[in-house]
Order: structure tokens, then sequence, then C-alpha cells
């Protein structure tokens, strides 16, 4: 076995691409390029170009084909590298580091942790023979997805473009709107194997300095091989890990994380995803939308008056019913609890089973709507819907008031705006209906008792969750139960921006 493959073995078992790492390059070019192959094992898109550097310094480009624009590399580096005249007394790598273009150049580095990092990132090293630097050089040429609307976050009225899973791209979409030095985008890198981008946005000024310091800490101690969503990270770095409800926003679009921003929060962007995380977040924001600041107030107030109720709805109404029907017939009128109770002849079940098979029923088609491909997914659900509820009713399974009970429930549910806090409200439904048909309405209000104990308890880096309502602040009143008129908020973010700046 030759010597150099020898050593170029013991290298690779040495080097895990760490920065850690503190083997450095030879300056044999055959060894280096055995050893960079050994590393690169059984990585088909790894290319290794040889050279001659003006007919007579042999030399080797290393990158991953098709994340590098390789008619860039040929026409503005390739060609500039190979007509550079050789000096015995000078440092080669400079020469070539002075001869192209500054823009281009993403340093040099003897150290073969940082070098592969580099070339695993998009960058071209080019190693020199008798060199034991390499040239690092961003020539990055990828495909990206085409910026659009995003599907999970509809509005009528406002911007149509999204984040896409370049993070170069989500933030020059936020610096485009919020064109000042103020906005800060610090990066870091976080997993260990992924070694994933993450940008911290905020706009200094209007930040608490100790929300910005924690954000930076939690992520500073996440420890994990990989992050491929940012989903990941809203798991490690959330408060309370046990609880149903959303402490971290999850958005697509830019202009929702600029008004953020201004609002003195903080923004977290992952490569590779279009999903941007910002915290804090408080159970308010959660029952807000984008078209609720783009819409004239008058109809937001009538909106938002009709979202709450409907989430109410949401939550409780199964429980009510199954809990009055089962253990509370004093409280409907005679007439109609002879009519309920004369759809329910047919019934072999209790009303507690009936209304949790209901739902299951309804919450699986709603799962098989949204995992089935769009042409054929909403048509699955609705029609799925229909044609078990009116077969279930004629068959004597279920009485038509519990599935008119889970129809209304489940329209009331598709009103909440954030999906992720949509999925708590459908998990706490049922813990809701197992209380109602046990222990009546009281098992009732003791779920809503334990149900507020728990929201108060919750908070989301350091705010709390049910601010501006507990602890109560007058001052968030004004963009909470209504949205009030513009000239009224703007003096509202206004003295808030300035006591911000103030602390």
């Amino acid at each position: 076995m030759p010597k150099g493959k020898t050593e170029a073995e013991r290298l690779s078992k040495d080097v895990h691409i760490s920065d850690s790492s503190n083997e450095t390059l030879h300056t044999d070019l055959n060894q280096n390029q055995q050893l960079f192959k050994t590393i690169f094992e059984n990585c088909s898109d790894i290319v290794f170009h040889p050279f001659r550097i003006y007919g007579e310094l042999n030399a080797v480009l290393v990158y991953v084909d098709n994340l590098i624009d390789i008619k860039y590399l040929e026409e503005n580096v390739l060609q500039q590298i190979i007509k550079i005249e050789l000096s015995l007394e000078e440092d080669n790598i400079a020469r070539i580091r002075t001869f192209l273009t500054q823009g281009n150049m993403a340093g040099q580095t003897k150290y073969i942790s940082d070098i592969i990092q580099k070339i695993l990132t998009g960058n071209v090293a080019i190693v020199v023979d008798g060199e034991c630097e390499a040239l690092l050089v961003s020539v990055k040429g990828w495909k990206n997805r085409s910026i659009e609307e995003p599907s999970n976050e509809i509005v009528i009225r406002g911007p149509k473009e999204g984040f896409v899973e370049n993070i170069s791209i989500n933030m020059s979409m936020l610096r485009r709107r919020l064109t000042t030095p103020q906005l800060k985008m610090e990066s870091l890198t976080i997993g260990k194997i992924s070694r994933t981008d993450i940008v911290i946005a905020y706009v200094d000024g209007r930040v608490k300095p100790s929300l910005l310091e924690e954000v930076k800490q939690r992520l500073n101690h996440i420890q994990i091989d990989e992050i491929i969503e940012s989903g990941y990270i809203e798991g490690l770095i959330e408060d309370t890990k046990y609880t149903p409800f959303p402490q971290i926003q999850n958005t697509e679009r830019p202009d929702v994380v600029s008004s953020s921003l201004l609002d003195g929060k903080v923004c977290i962007l992952v490569d590779n995803t279009p999903v941007a995380l910002i915290v804090p977040l408080t159970f308010w924001t959660g029952m807000s939308s984008v078209d609720d600041y783009y819409e004239r107030f008058p109809g937001i107030v009538l909106i938002r008056w009709l979202r709450l109720t409907l989430l109410l709805i949401a939550v409780f109404l199964p429980s009510i019913y199954v809990a009055i029907m089962t253990f509370h017939h004093e409280m409907i009128p005679a007439h109609l609890i002879i009519s309920f109770a004369t759809t329910r002849e047919s019934s072999p079940f209790p009303l507690l089973t009936e209304a949790l098979l209901m739902e299951i029923s309804f919450e699986a088609l709603r799962e098989a709507g949204i995992r089935l491909p769009k042409n054929v997914g909403s048509a699955v659900s609705i029609v799925g819907a229909l044609v078990i509820g009116q077969s279930a009713v004629m068959a004597g399974l279920v009485s038509a008031p519990m599935v008119i009970v889970v129809a209304i429930t489940g329209i009331a549910s598709f009103t909440i705006p954030r999906f992720n806090l949509g999925i708590s409200i459908r998990m706490l439904r049922f813990p809701m209906i197992l209380l109602g048909g046990t222990l009546g309405l009281y098992g009732v209000m003791l779920g809503v008792l334990v149900l507020i104990i728990h929201i108060l308890s919750l908070s989301s880096f350091g705010t709390p969750y049910f601010t501006p309502v507990a602890p109560l602040r007058i001052r968030g009143l004004k963009d909470l139960f209504s949205r009030a008129p513009w000239w009224k908020l703007k003096s509202t973010l206004d003295s808030n921006s300035k006591s911000r700046g103030n602390r």
C-alpha cells in the first residue's frame, strides 16, 4: 500500500469535519488529494478537477457538483488562475488571491476541517502543489425555488410573497422591507453533522436586551446532530415542553416577520426551510391574522369577536352538549328534549361514546384531506363527511343532533388563524368531552378552571402567555378584542418603542 494512502487513511480517521480538528494540509499535492478522496469516499458528487498554473505548477479544484456555478467558475476563476505567472520568490497562494476578484474570496486556510466545511457549503477549494494552504473561492450557484405566496397563510389583501428554502434570499426580503442599519442579523451554525446556518434577526433599539440574550443562550446550548427544519429548534428552545399550546410563532411571510421585529420581537431564520420562528408568542397573537392589519378596522372588530366566539364553540360545544344531554335534562325545553330523545331512540351507543366516535371520524377525514393530493384531498374530505354522516344517521349508529354539533365544532375550529394553535384546540376538545360525559357541567367547569390555570402559568421567553389580559396592560387592549384605528395604534406603538429604548 502506498505511503500517501496510508497517511491519508490515518488522517481521515482523525478528521471528523469539526472545528476542533487541528490537522493541516501537506505541501505534497498528491498526498493532499488522496487525503480528500479518502475523506469523501463514496461521495460521487465531489469533483476533483486537476489543472496546471502557467503550464508548470500542478493544482486541483475540489467542489460539490450542482452547488456551484460551473460556468462562472471556468470563465472567471479557472481561466484567470492558469494565466498567472509563477515566482520562486513570492507566495503563489498570495499571488492567486490578489489576482482573483476580491468579491469571490471566501478566504484561505491550512486546516482540513475548515476546508471540508467550506466545500460542503458550496465553495471551491484550490489546492496547489508545494503549498500548505488552500484557497477558498465562493461561486455558489445552486437552484432555488421561486418566490411565491405561502399556501398556509393566504391573505385577501397584502403582499403575495413568502420565504423560500434559501436563507440568503430570506434575509434579503427582510432587508428590503426594513431599510435601516438598526436591523441586525447575527449568524451561527447548529448541528454537529448538518452544520445548518441560523440567523438571529432583530431591530436594535426595539428589542429588549434580556430577550435577545435569552434567545442567544438557548440557541448556543443546543446539542444535536442535525437541524432539518425550524421545528427542530422550536422543540428545543420553548419554555414548557408538556403543553398543547404553542409558545413560538412560525410563519412563512416576510411582512409578518418585519412587523414583529418592529414590535420588539426576535426572529430566527433557518437555512433549508421557508418557516421562520418568532419569539415571544402570546395567546392573543395566535388568534390574530395578518389580514387584521390590512383591512379597515370596523370589519376587523366584528371578525375578531366572531373568531373568539367560534373559539369557545370549538373547545366547549361538544362537551356541553354531552353534559346536558346526559346529566342536566332540566336545562332543555320540554319540546326540544323530546325531539332529541326521539332521534336517539335507535342509537346503540351512550352519548359519550357517540361524541368520541364522531370527533375521531371528523379528525380522520380532516387529516386524510390534508395528506392526499390537492386535487382530490378537499373532495374526499367533504364527500366523506357527507356520506359517512348521512349513512351513520340512517343506520341508527349516531343521532342527527350529534352530527350537527360535530359539524359546527369543526367549522368553528377552521376559523383559528394559526395552524399550531388550531391543533391545540382540537386536542383540548377530547378531554373536555370526557369530563362532560362523566361529571356533567361540573366536569366542564373543572376543565375550564384547569385550562385557565395552565394558560396563566405559561410564558414565552419571559413574556406571560396571556399578556396583556394577565397581567393587565391597558395599552395592549387596543389591539386585542378589537383593532383600533391606525392613528390610535400608531401612538401606542410609538410609546411602546420609546419605553423599550429607555430600558
